[in-house]
């Protein structure tokens, strides 16, 4: 019983540290934002008062700045998982477009196949997270099988990526209805319900939620999960173990991929209805940001999505009722991306205590 508590404590101290560098982190931030405020604009509180109040003062900009942080909570898991793994998916903008477009394609061909629209739905997300869930696997299986650099052969694949969906959406699959560079809206009944009208939220919404919890218990309480994660830690140790590194390290890539690929089908079935031309840009590296946030934890994914995009939600109120342009949001978030892959600000509050208790 006693070495329950014990553990109990260590655990809620380490939350508490990493918490306490995160809140570090992210007040710097906001002082770096309100420093820019009052040097670039003529009405800073003005400008400040819209960044911070703005995206809360009605339904419809509220459930707005919600729906916008859905990519980025399925882009923040699938980061997430395949850095507990040892591995760094660079891809997630190449895979969240690739998941979207598949599940646009396959919506599309689904309805003029008479399949219903729950079950079409269904199968269209399925498509599009699995089709990004290969892409990502594909680098997992060249790590695995001659050691190539994942981190390069995901960017590589995920540039690759936007180029051809580009051209497939500019040209064979261009609606040729309407003004925009976009493929064809999918139907009616392959859309999300609207959750909080007027504003874009939909029942997506719930989808993440439970994406993050299925995660979390994977993760943590399957046999699969440890796996991955001790192959993060100590791949030598997990080598010793009897585990199947090259397995792991594809299964936790492919994981990385799927959910990346469910942030874009869900961006459509929930929010566009259709792929746009490059409309999921910088999803896939605000998702990455999420992820250092949160520390590869998935519950932690939910505050940290939030943040990001109350972020840009902020910005694009700024920008509309003040003297303000919209990349602020930018410079912010770069001084978070920046501060955050430090880990002298996040271990601040460890090493003092280490001091204190003469460890170091």
């Amino acid at each position: 019983m006693k070495e329950h508590k014990t553990l109990l404590h260590s655990k809620i101290r380490s939350a508490l540290e990493n918490a306490g560098g995160l809140v570090l982190i992210l007040g710097i931030s906001l002082l770096v934002l309100i420093m820019l405020a009052f040097l670039l604009s003529r009405n800073p509180v003005k400008t400040l008062r819209y960044f911070f109040l703005g995206p809360l003062q009605n339904t419809y900009y509220t459930g707005n700045l919600i729906n916008s942080a859905i990519p980025l909570i399925f882009g923040g898991l699938g980061i997430s998982i395949a850095l507990r793994g040892g591995n760094f998916n660079l891809g997630g903008e190449g895979q969240i477009y690739a998941g979207a477009f598949a599940a646009t394609i396959s919506a599309l061909a689904f309805s003029g196949l008479g399949l219903p629209g729950q079950a079409g739905l269904g199968l269209a997300f399925l498509a599009g997270s699995l089709f990004a869930a290969l892409m990502a696997a594909l680098s997992g299986f060249l790590k695995a099988r001659w050691n190539t650099n994942e981190l390069i052969t995901s960017f590589l694949l995920s540039n690759t990526l936007i180029l051809i969906i580009n051209y497939l959406v500019t040209g064979p699959f261009l609606d040729s209805g309407t003004n925009l560079q976009s493929t064809g809206k999918i139907p009616e009944n392959f859309r999300l319900s609207r959750i909080l009208p007027p504003s874009a939220l939909s029942t997506a919404l719930l989808a993440a939620l439970i994406a993050v919890v299925l995660v979390h218990i994977f993760l943590y309480k399957t046999r699969a999960g440890y796996e991955i994660r001790i192959c993060g830690q100590s791949p030598r140790f997990a080598a010793y173990g009897g585990i199947n590194i090259a397995g792991t390290t594809v299964l936790s890539m492919f994981l990385s991929g799927f959910f990346y690929g469910s942030g874009g089908a869900m961006a459509v079935f929930g929010t566009y209805y259709s792929t746009m031309k490059e409309f999921s840009a910088g999803m896939g590296w605000n998702s990455l940001a999420v992820a250092l946030i949160a520390r590869s934890r998935p519950l932690a994914v939910i505050p940290a999505a939030l943040f990001f995009a109350w972020i840009g939600s902020g910005a694009r109120m700024a920008m509309q009722f003040s003297d303000m342009t919209f990349e602020i949001s930018s410079i912010v978030q770069s001084v978070i991306f920046f501060l955050v892959t430090s880990s002298v600000l996040l271990d601040l509050f460890k090493t003092k205590r280490f001091r204190k208790r003469g460890d170091l």
